[in-house]
């Protein structure tokens, strides 16, 4: 059995848990890439937003195998955007890379609402990617 955390920043509560659904519904049972099923046991952890998703996985690096991380990003009239967007990927990379574990990247970094509720599947994709890496 596989254990997986997603780490959710809910702040574009009705993208994320688009999202969310989507990446559960890979999550409960999968094909392998040989066929066979991974079985999947997951908790969830929400966050204040995507800044602290890096962090949130920092400190529970050792209790799974793998992590799915979901959040929204839209682009506002300051460079916010940019610093908390390349914060946040960079964070997670670097985590993954370090501790060799596979964290599947739901943070979606958009300009409107509607690029955002267009990009749904992220959560779907994301989990899908964690569980490639967990079947190798």
């Amino acid at each position: 059995m596989k254990k997986i955390l997603i780490v959710k920043a809910p702040y574009y509560d009705d993208v994320v848990n688009q999202m969310y659904q989507r990446a559960l519904d890979v999550l409960i049972y999968h094909d392998g890439k040989r066929g066979d099923k991974v079985k999947i046991k997951y908790e969830t952890i929400d966050v204040a937003g995507v800044f602290e998703i890096p962090v949130t996985i920092s400190k529970n690096i050792k209790k799974y195998e793998g992590f799915i991380a979901l959040g929204c990003v839209i682009k506002g009239e300051t460079p916010h955007f940019d610093f908390i967007s390349k914060a946040a990927i960079d964070g997670i990379m670097k985590i993954s890379i370090e501790n060799k574990k596979p964290i599947g990247n739901g943070i979606i970094t958009c300009l409107n609402m509607h690029q955002a509720k267009a990009r749904k599947k992220k959560g779907r994709e994301a989990a899908e990617a964690v569980i490639s890496v967990l079947s190798q």
